[in-house]
């Protein structure tokens, strides 16, 4: 037998490195999954924390989410729908949004990817779309306080005095292509406050005339605390930048995302109850928001992504829901009282009324607070266009806890 020749004994070593080498990146491929595709709306830090979170889900899955961040969420997930191409997974705020997609059987149920006793039914319900089967279609990711009114201590005396002058607020308008959002936060909360969780509920679900009653007195009381026949203040509202901070010697009416910034300023907040106009008082009533996740393409990857944002170890953004994931409640301080009213610990709670209005009359709504700002005297022509845009959505998800 022929002795094979050193030459012929290195073609065939360095081949079997190489067929070695293709199955261990082959091995490779194998694991390394996706990428999904995720939709958000968040920016700056949140959106910092938010990525820090998909690439742990990427070093403990091999999964690679690839993120992608706009102030339009709403039209940008439209266009994606629209074209058959949507993102895998989308954060949006606000059930409303997500009770049309779901009735349209845009949505892949979740029911069986998170424990739901883990969740209040306010912020994950299980809901019966018209073109689906009941189930739980969102998972709430991060939530959000509002009904707050923040001050510095130094000037925790003079909040009431401070609120009845339109000077002593801020007021900035400015978000983009979703401007004019801190305006009807405004508007809800007041007729939150002034007319209760019923019929605020009502409202928000389209049962109510935008021209009469509650929803006109809401809007007149906004103007009234602003000031907006003070044109010059209105303009620089209207130009003004939500996300700059806010003047400690002033008030601001916005949500506990303000928390780090007034606590540079040793600052606290009241319920907005506590300040606005023939309010009432005795039953503490709290706007909330919330980032909710929904899974538009059913893949195995996906329903890993959703599982993960559910698990109790997984650290989110805050403020969270997920009793399991939750630390000791310290009521003593600002985070801890935020989290404890989140929890449903200290009063009643709703969604944001125009995240849970259709998309058109919410986005018609951002568009009629500005311009009322500007020419308050126009308020009986901007409430009748959005009352031409009410659908009253008959029954539907509680928009109150």
């Amino acid at each position: 037998m022929r002795r094979p020749r050193p030459r012929n004994l290195g073609i065939v070593c360095a081949c079997l490195i190489l067929l070695a080498a293709g199955v261990v990146t082959g091995v490779r491929w194998a694991q390394d999954k996706g990428p999904l595709t995720l939709l958000a709306n968040w920016s700056g830090e949140e959106e910092k924390q938010f990525k820090d979170v998909l690439e742990r889900f990427k070093d403990d899955h091999g999964i690679e989410v690839v993120y992608q961040g706009s102030s339009a969420l709403s039209q940008v997930l439209a266009a994606g729908i629209a074209s058959g191409s949507p993102p895998d997974v989308a954060v949006v705020p606000g059930p409303g949004e997500l009770m049309t997609y779901a009735d349209e059987g845009r949505l892949h149920p979740l029911g069986a990817l998170f424990e739901a006793g883990r969740y209040d039914e306010f912020w994950a319900p299980e809901v019966t779309p018209q073109e689906g089967r009941k189930s739980r279609y969102w998972l709430p990711v991060k939530a959000g306080l509002k009904s707050m009114v923040w001050h510095s201590k130094s000037n925790e005396e003079k909040v009431a005095e401070f609120a009845r002058t339109p000077g002593k607020w801020c007021l900035a308008m400015e978000s983009g292509a979703t401007s004019g959002w801190p305006g009807t936060d405004w508007v809800e909360d007041i007729l939150l406050q002034q007319a209760g969780p019923k019929t605020y509920g009502d409202w928000a679900t389209g049962k109510l005339d935008w021209r009469k009653g509650h929803v006109r007195k809401a809007w007149q009381t906004w103007g009234e605390m602003v000031g907006a026949d003070d044109q010059d203040s209105m303009e620089k509202g209207l130009k003004a930048d939500y996300t700059k901070t806010c003047s400690p010697q002033l008030l601001e009416h916005q949500g506990s995302f303000r928390a780090t910034d007034w606590k540079k300023a040793d600052g606290d907040f009241v319920h907005s109850a506590e300040v606005i106009p023939e309010a009432r008082k005795a039953a503490k009533s709290w706007e909330a928001s919330g980032d909710l996740a929904v899974m538009l393409n059913k893949s195995e990857e996906a329903e890993q992504l959703i599982r993960y944002l559910a698990s109790p170890e997984t650290e989110l953004p805050e403020y969270t829901v997920n009793t399991g994931a939750s630390p000791p409640i310290d009521t003593k301080t600002v985070k801890g009282r935020v989290a404890s009213t989140l929890r449903g610990l200290d009063g009643t709670l709703c969604w944001d009324a125009s995240d849970a209005m259709p998309r058109a009359l919410r986005d018609a709504f951002q568009q009629a607070v500005l311009r009322y700002l500007i020419a308050p005297k126009t308020l009986d022509a901007e409430l009748a266009a959005l009352e031409r845009l009410r659908v009253d959505q008959g029954t539907t998800l509680p928009v109150c806890s």
